[in-house]
């Protein structure tokens, strides 16, 4: 059974960091293209950084310079440390595993206010 299991959501303060992290059981980690998905109310969800098999790392232009995608394969983890959170990154944000088929964590609310 796979399993993607996001954490290190909150409620955090504009200029403020999190870090999220996705472990993932039962598929070859090391060999998936591992990304962070963004859905905010109203709003279709949306890239926001993966990483392939080869630890190549692409970026939604909205989040490039405050957000840092990356993977340890000896953990199956992938985490997305944000940096300098805007109110407009408020969303749930949601793991993905790409391969030859894809597979969805449950998401994990970030909320940005004062």
């Amino acid at each position: 059974q796979v399993q993607l299991v996001e954490s290190g959501g909150g409620l955090v303060q504009p200029g403020g960091s999190l870090r999220l992290s996705c472990a993932v059981s039962g598929v070859i980690f090391s060999i998936h293209t591992m990304g962070w998905y963004r859905q905010a109310p109203g709003k279709q969800r949306e890239l926001v950084a993966s990483i392939n098999s080869g630890g190549s790392a692409n970026y939604a232009d909205s989040v490039k310079g405050r957000f840092t995608i990356s993977r340890d394969n000896a953990k199956n983890t992938v985490y997305l440390q944000m940096n300098s959170l805007q109110s407009e990154d408020t969303a749930v944000y949601y793991c993905n595993a790409q391969k030859w088929y894809s597979y969805w964590g449950q998401g994990t609310q970030v909320t940005v206010s004062s």
